[in-house]
């Protein structure tokens, strides 16, 4: 079979597709399929890779495993999914998330060139929250105290250079803030310091706080989209008290590079079946998230330019690897 033909294939799956499988990998997938997640278990990334992951699983008729490998601001994780197998059974899912273009590692690693687009999941809004013992329930009561106490209010992240890291530095230069930064290994350990009252605030994703909010572990101040959430209406933006603010998170899979074009293809399609299931859309909705479609090529423009937007924030907040 010609390139050309490979090529033809591949935009009929994208046209047709779960229906179409091309006679290059039609077996595919025949074991199960791994997909690295390079932040440590309970943050956004991994409640919606788990959601997606069981779609998959019925999907696919193969079990679709999450491997969360967390460290160096998912560093180690993009490594390792770069370096795995082109054979259709790894691929990677993460957020809004840049550690990579702060810490530079050695050999170099980023979204856009180390990468395959495969699937755009969707978007979330940020959250502010912290805890209850903080005294304040507004954005400006916050920032107030902050003004007050210069360098005494720690906040949690992430790691260097995640969603969390990002968000907050950019509330800091537009808010005139003095904040401490406190990075952890995932959103899952940095919300369980703030609740823990090891950290008093956190800029995550509201799907990554809506259960302990829910539970008055946390207090929800408000959220960084650009409009209230409807999961939340009562809660303002924090663009209502900082004009102009506004971050929200996007979630997205990626392939190793040079993995199959039809497999690619494949995989897109299935994804977006799952994910446009009243169930799935639900359950994102529930946690403050919303299904996002857009094909791999369009997810693969979109990463260019989140990159060059949060290599602004790097530059202008002067973020540098801890």
């Amino acid at each position: 079979m010609t390139h050309r033909h490979r090529w033809l294939q591949c935009l009929l799956a994208l046209a047709c597709g779960a229906g179409y499988v091309s006679p290059l990998n039609a077996a595919w997938p025949e074991r199960s399929i791994r997909i690295i997640i390079p932040w440590a278990p309970g943050g956004s990334t991994d409640i919606v890779g788990r959601l997606l992951a069981a779609g998959l699983t019925e999907r696919f008729k193969q079990q679709v495993v999450i491997d969360n490998r967390p460290g160096a601001a998912s560093i180690i994780g993009l490594h390792l999914a770069t370096a795995a197998p082109p054979d259709g059974y790894t691929f990677m899912m993460t957020s809004t998330a840049y550690g990579f273009l702060v810490n530079k590692p050695k050999p170099p690693v980023d979204l856009v060139h180390s990468f395959e687009p495969a699937a755009m999941i969707g978007f979330g809004d940020s959250a502010l929250v912290v805890h209850p013992s903080v005294p304040v329930t507004t954005v400006k009561g916050l920032i107030d105290l902050a003004k007050k106490r210069p360098g005494e209010i720690f906040y949690a992240s992430s790691g260097i250079g995640g969603f969390p890291h990002m968000a907050t530095e950019l509330f800091k230069l537009m808010a005139g803030v003095n904040l401490v930064h406190v990075p952890f290994k995932g959103g899952g350990p940095a919300t369980a310091d703030v609740m823990a009252g090891g950290t008093q605030m956190y800029l995550g994703t509201l799907v990554t706080v809506m259960t302990y909010v829910q539970s008055k572990r946390l207090r929800l101040i408000a959220t960084g989209g650009s409009k209230r959430n409807p999961t939340v209406p009562d809660i303002p933006t924090i663009a209502e008290t900082v004009p102009g603010f506004e971050s929200s998170l996007w979630w997205g899979l990626f392939a190793p590079p040079k993995t199959p074009a039809d497999i690619i293809a494949r995989f897109h399609a299935e994804t977006m079946n799952v994910i446009s299931t009243p169930a799935f859309q639900d359950k994102l909705g529930q946690q403050g998230g919303a299904v996002v479609k857009m094909s791999s090529a369009e997810f693969g423009k979109l990463m260019v330019s989140e990159q060059n937007k949060w290599l602004g924030v790097i530059r202008d907040a002067g973020i540098k690897g801890e």
